[in-house]
């Protein structure tokens, strides 16, 4: 569930853990689906200049970062835009709206929200240290709820920069990882700067909170959210298989990936493109937030999340806070620590990103994306798969699929909904 920020700053043998965890067999070179002319379901209103607009830049997007699929929904004050589906899901299996996949970081932004639903409720405070809940963990006396939120303790994070757990989920893609044992691997070490001075992307934030969470209200994070966010919402289609088990619903979307060429020692010259939509995300987030989701429920996320429908007005105001704007810094040793801007903040478990917030999931061959425009209520949301020939010949993704494609995808779209206030342009 690492985001766009994370991507940048990370080594290439972890790539994008997801906002999707997946998981799945390796299949060779004879599966591919080379990024051509996309088969196409949804709903389609050719008369709709918006639509036809954005139809055009996801139809482009499939040829130029070589994707297999994507799922995509936009809508503007409630009303669709566009909801239609691209390319192949397996071979010979046309992508389709219904199809379900794994939500990755957007469940960050479910977390941050039952947080401070508990705020609002006064259960528990932002400036609550998480030794209150869980002191066997290093640190926790200096940390505080919302600075696990905002990712702001200094705590190293278990994925990004640590190739050894790179390395053992590569070899080991379907392992079952307990939160001990993830927190085993990077609390112990001193945290890269005092807390609430500086900022960076770790996992290891989210993992704490959901433990806390759980034992500041003595339920089931699953439970939790169930009760707190994802029902008040109507995300029928949101959920956690529960631990032990990488299941995704009927009709699932498969992801491919070659990420693991390296890892496993395959040659250059010898085709590897391998199922991963069965790969075990029990790294990825806390336990009970580990979810799969659609298009429809990604897409009511970023207008719930983009407006804080579930929030008073104070507590969505720190949600979508730019506060760390020109108060962070690049840190030696610290591979996602940098200055934040108006091209990217990050406030509690959400991005802003000019005048858009969003999410943008991307792990073992699956990417994601929701992003919302309040001033305008215009809601973008998609899912995408990636083509044999998006990776390079060390299993990396090629530069011109540009990091998470659908961080690059859905600001193409964002330009054409929303060309008076598009979102800021990112390099890959």
């Amino acid at each position: 569930m690492i985001d766009y920020l994370a991507r940048r700053y990370r080594p290439a043998l972890l790539l994008r853990r997801l906002a999707i965890m997946a998981l799945g067999l390796g299949m060779l070179a004879s599966c591919t689906s080379p990024s051509a002319s996309p088969t196409v379901t949804g709903t389609v209103a050719s008369a709709d200049p918006a639509q036809a607009a954005v139809d055009k830049v996801v139809q482009e997007a499939m040829k130029a970062r070589h994707l297999r699929a994507a799922i995509v929904r936009v809508t503007a004050d409630g009303k669709e835009t566009i909801t239609k589906a691209y390319g192949e899901s397996m071979t010979g299996v046309p992508a389709t709206v219904d199809m379900h996949f794994r939500n990755g970081a957007v469940a960050i932004s479910y977390v941050s929200t039952l947080l401070l639903v508990l705020v609002d409720e006064k259960k528990v405070g932002l400036d609550d240290k998480a030794s209150k809940w869980v002191p066997e963990i290093p640190h926790s006396d200096e940390v505080t709820l919302g600075q696990l939120a905002q990712m702001t303790t200094g705590y190293t994070d278990y994925v990004i920069g640590n190739e050894a757990f790179g390395a053992v989920l590569y070899t080991d893609p379907f392992r079952q990882w307990t939160p001990e044992e993830l927190l085993a691997t990077v609390t112990s070490k001193p945290l890269l700067y005092r807390p609430g001075t500086n900022w960076n992307y770790a996992h290891t934030n989210y993992l704490i909170l959901g433990l806390a969470l759980e034992r500041a209200t003595g339920k089931k994070m699953s439970d939790l959210l169930q009760e707190k966010v994802l029902g008040p919402l109507g995300l029928t289609n949101t959920t956690d298989p529960g631990p032990g088990t990488p299941a995704i619903p009927e009709p699932a979307l498969h992801a491919f990936t070659s990420e693991r060429r390296s890892q496993l020692g395959i040659p250059a010259a010898t085709g590897f493109y391998e199922e991963s939509t069965y790969w075990n995300p029990s790294w990825t987030i806390t336990r009970g937030a580990i979810q799969t989701t659609n298009v429809f429920d990604l897409n009511t996320t970023a207008v719930a999340v983009g407006t804080g429908k579930l929030l008073s007005q104070e507590s969505y105001k720190a949600m979508i806070s730019t506060g760390l704007r020109g108060k962070t810094t690049t840190l030696p040793g610290c591979a996602t620590c940098f200055p934040q801007s108006a091209d990217y903040s990050y406030g509690l478990g959400i991005v802003t990103t000019g005048d858009w917030v969003m999410q943008d999931p991307l792990f073992a061959g699956e990417a994601g994306a929701f992003a919302y425009l309040p001033s305008k209520k215009v809601a973008i949301s998609l899912a995408l798969t990636f083509a044999e020939d998006a990776f390079a010949p060390d299993g990396s993704y090629k530069t011109e699929v540009g990091g998470n494609a659908a961080d690059q995808v859905w600001r193409e779209i964002a330009t054409v909904v929303a060309p008076e206030d598009p979102p800021p342009t990112r390099k890959p």
